[in-house]
């Protein structure tokens, strides 16, 4: 057990050990603040790439919030055991479809009719906003949802007894006292979102040459959609591929960031109750 148990912490160091001494070499002002991502003049810089990472990921959370809360509310506190026993293990099963058969779903389905209803190529901000929210509902759906039951019966008895009604009882007592489990399902999803690669990479267009979005219908390119477009012709030693790993590192530090700030949710609730 504790040759497992350290196995597992070496792999992890390893890997952080290989992705700082290849990408090491590349990481400067500006390579995090530059405007212009042109390997074949060496210029790298990944700003307006950071920047539509966080577009897509914000955005994507952004629509899971407005459907996935409503959603945990409804099975925690008013659908009756049969329904949630058929919703919640039906929304869980998300979780198990392949990222590419959703990205395929997206450039068949989502990406024509974007083109044909609202105009440009398609493959857009707005396309990886909706795939990568079906990715992100699962995780705030469940959750969210086990915030809420976790919140103690007799809070909502006192507030019943008090004359409150159902709904005045969810929205003012059982909402905020499971704030932080929502707010940790929220920072998970944008963990996922922003880590996500085949299925975002499929549907927002990757263009050339990055540039910072104005529009939803603008194509844009990610982190990880970046590392996967050129790893594959990139000389190996170059600096083409020490930014390449640079980009890891990055995407690295901003999820570990986010996992950071969910633990320190979820930590923050459980002290709360």
């Amino acid at each position: 057990m504790l040759f497992s148990a350290t196995s597992s912490i070496l792999i992890v160091f390893f890997i952080i050990a290989f992705m700082l001494s290849e990408g090491w070499s590349a990481i400067n002002l500006d390579f995090i603040f530059g405007l212009i991502w042109h390997p074949k003049t060496n210029e790298f810089g990944i700003l307006p790439i950071i920047v539509s990472t966080v577009i897509v990921g914000v955005g994507a959370v952004f629509i899971a919030l407005v459907i996935g809360i409503p959603c945990a509310i409804f099975l925690a506190e008013f659908a009756p055991n049969w329904v949630r026993n058929i919703i919640k293990p039906s929304v869980e099963m998300l979780v198990g479809v392949p990222s590419i058969v959703l990205g395929f779903f997206g450039l068949m389905l989502i990406v024509p009719f974007i083109r044909d209803n609202l105009g440009g190529r398609g493959e857009c901000i707005l396309a990886g906003w909706i795939i990568l929210s079906i990715m992100t509902l699962p995780h705030v759906i469940s959750i969210s949802e086990d915030a809420i039951r976790a919140v103690p019966n007799s809070y909502r008895e006192a507030s019943l007894t008090l004359g409150a009604t159902k709904w005045q009882t969810v929205r003012n007592i059982t909402l905020p006292n499971a704030k932080s489990g929502i707010l940790a399902s929220l920072i998970l999803g944008m963990g996922n979102a922003v880590g996500e690669t085949m299925a975002v990479y499929m549907v927002i267009g990757n263009p050339n040459i990055p540039w910072i979005p104005t529009s939803i219908l603008d194509s844009v390119r990610v982190l990880t959609s970046t590392i996967v477009m050129e790893y594959g012709y990139v000389a190996w030693g170059s600096q083409h591929q020490h930014a390449l790993f640079a980009i890891g590192v990055v995407l690295f530090v901003l999820v570990a960031i986010i996992n950071l700030m969910a633990r320190y949710a979820i930590k923050r609730g459980m002290i709360e109750r």
